[in-house]
Order: structure tokens, then C-alpha cells, then sequence
């Protein structure tokens, strides 16, 4: 298992500090809206496009292994009159992926709704900050939406249909799927239904189109919302040969009410995680993920300085468990 960083393809502070610490992936937050008046080749998704960004994070000193932006893809999700158009986008940003040598993409699937939490000031261990998400909260102070009811049979038949035109692009290409879970992992949301919330769901999702190339995003965080024995979710999937890429972090609470945590300090052990990955022969990336803010009088962590702090934890966990008889 490899350590990454995500960020912009652009010079920076966390790019220079991930070198410092020895990390040599990245995972790619980059826009990939379109760009209105552009022609083909200028859009983000372009072959043309996706070579500057890889190229520019080789200049930093990295890897390009995951690109975790989406294209809009909206009207797939809901089924509406520009699925084709959408899809066909995410099919040309797949084969010029693969063209250009990035391995892996991480969609999400969350209709209306995308990643919710209610607070990002919640004090944790020494008064560091960190996000949170409370359903009572949240039921007390979301605003109306726009869309209606989505059933969850309505969000399996689209994700199908989505499916069904891209794993085979995917594979063709050599480029993974990784798709990320609902977070938080609860349905309905709103009237929303969000099915790719549970480990049955899951499986149920890597089985519509079976393929070497159609698999998950372990986000440990959701996982861990999801089942309190993480490392089997580990091993069930990895074992299958799922896990594609993964987040690395940890939670305490409930798919209710759950606050983020440093990754020593969450409700599941880290080690028995590793361990896991190491089983099951997992060798891609993990990424630190969703870090907590360092504070002290008037310092302002604006480059979430805890991920460095999360880098050597991954790293000394990883040569321990690797180290092991």
C-alpha cells in the first residue's frame, strides 16, 4: 500500500510538504466542469488536458495515481434528458485516462445530496477542530429541495444504466473504477435514496457489471459508519479483488451522529486495518483523508497541518505491520 496526497496539479504547500515526508503519488482534485466556448481539445477531460495535469504533477515530484474529480454527472444520477451527454463525457475522460497513464477514478453516486456534514468546529483531542454530521441537525435547518422523491429502485436503475456504458470503457481503457460511498452512508435523505450506503449494497453494486475493472473506493471513515468490523469489510472485498483505492482515516459516532478524529484516535484499530490490506495483497494508494485543524491562539491551519502528522502515522503503521513475522 502506497501513501498519497490529494491537491492541485499547482505549486504548493501541501505538494512541498508531501515530498519532504516521502510521499510520491498524488490523487488528482482538479475541475473538470466544462469550459463554456471551449472546443474538445481544450476541455478538462481531453487527452490533451489530462497530460499538462499528469506532467505537472510529475514536475512537483509525483504520480498521478487517482484523479477523484468528476465531470458533472447529475443527470445521470437522476435519470434525466442529458444522462447520455454526461455519460459520454465520463467515457472520453476514461479512455484518455487511460492513454495518458492514469490508473484509477473515483466516481461518486449521491443524488441531490452530495457529502453533508451540519458542523466544522467541533473541538476534539488538545481543542483541535474537526467536522461532524448530527441528523437532527441536519433535519432542523436543511432547506427545501427542488427534486422530488428518488427511490432507491429509481437509483438502482440508473446506476445500471451507467454502469452498463462505462465498466466496459473501463476495461478497455485500463483504468479502475473506485467508486467513493455515501457520506454520511444513510437513505433516505430528503426523500433521497442513497444505495451505495451499505457493505450488502456494495457487493450488490460490484455485481451489476462484473468486471476486473469496476470496483470500490474504501472509504474507511463510511466503512466504519457502516460496520463496526472495518478490517472484514477489508478483506471481503479485498479478497475479490475490489479495492481500487482508498481513503484513510477514522470516525466515532454513528451514520446519526459522528465526528470526525485523528487517525490514532477513532473508534476502529488502524493496525488490524493494515494488517487487512497487507492479506489481501492490496497495493494501490490510500490517501489521509478528512484531517482535523491544529489550532493555537491565532494560528490558522489553512494547509490542514495534521496531515502530516497522519503521514507518519500511515507510514509507521505500514513498515510495522509489513515488518511483522
Amino acid at each position: 500500500m502506497k501513501i498519497a496526497l490529494a491537491f492541485g496539479p499547482e505549486p504548493s504547500a501541501v505538494a512541498a510538504f508531501g515530498t519532504q515526508c516521502g510521499v510520491e503519488h498524488a490523487v488528482g482534485t482538479f475541475s473538470l466542469d466544462p469550459v463554456a466556448g471551449a472546443g474538445p481539445e481544450a476541455q478538462p477531460w481531453s487527452q490533451p488536458s489530462l497530460a499538462r495535469a499528469k506532467a505537472a504533477y510529475e514536475r512537483l515530484g509525483y504520480q498521478l495515481a487517482v484523479i477523484e474529480s468528476r465531470p458533472p454527472m447529475e443527470q445521470i444520477k437522476l435519470a434525466q434528458s442529458g444522462r447520455d451527454a454526461e455519460i459520454e463525457v465520463v467515457c472520453d475522460m476514461i479512455r484518455n485516462m487511460g492513454a495518458v497513464g492514469i490508473p484509477v477514478w473515483c466516481p461518486m453516486w449521491m443524488p441531490v445530496h452530495h457529502v453533508i456534514r451540519t458542523s466544522f468546529d467541533i473541538p476534539t483531542r488538545g481543542d483541535a477542530m474537526v467536522s461532524g454530521f448530527d441528523i437532527e441537525t441536519f433535519n432542523s435547518t436543511a432547506g427545501p429541495i427542488e427534486h422530488g422523491e428518488v427511490t432507491e429502485q429509481d437509483q438502482w436503475d440508473n446506476l445500471r444504466y451507467f454502469l452498463e456504458r462505462v465498466v466496459p470503457v473501463a476495461e478497455e481503457a485500463g483504468v479502475k473504477l473506485a467508486m467513493h460511498p455515501d457520506d454520511p452512508p444513510l437513505s433516505p435523505i430528503q426523500g433521497v435514496a442513497r444505495i451505495i450506503s451499505s457493505i450488502d449494497n456494495y457487493q450488490k453494486m460490484v455485481d451489476l457489471v462484473p468486471s476486473p475493472a469496476h470496483g470500490i473506493g474504501l472509504c474507511q471513515g463510511n466503512f466504519g459508519l457502516m460496520t463496526d468490523d472495518l478490517p472484514g469489510a477489508i478483506r471481503h472485498f479485498g479478497e475479490q479483488g475490489k479495492i481500487h483505492f482508498v481513503h484513510f482515516r477514522d470516525i466515532r459516532g454513528t451514520p446519526e451522529n459522528f465526528v470526525e478524529a485523528f487517525h490514532d484516535d477513532g473508534k476502529h484499530d488502524m493496525a488490524a486495518c493494515v494488517r487487512a490490506y497487507r492479506d489481501v495483497g492490496y497495493e494501490g494508494v490510500a490517501r489521509p483523508d478528512h484531517f482535523p485543524r491544529l489550532t493555537h491562539g491565532d494560528f490558522a491551519d489553512e494547509h490542514y497541518m495534521e496531515r502530516l502528522f497522519a503521514i507518519g502515522y500511515m507510514r509507521g503503521l505500514i513498515e510495522a505491520v509489513h515488518s511483522e513475522g
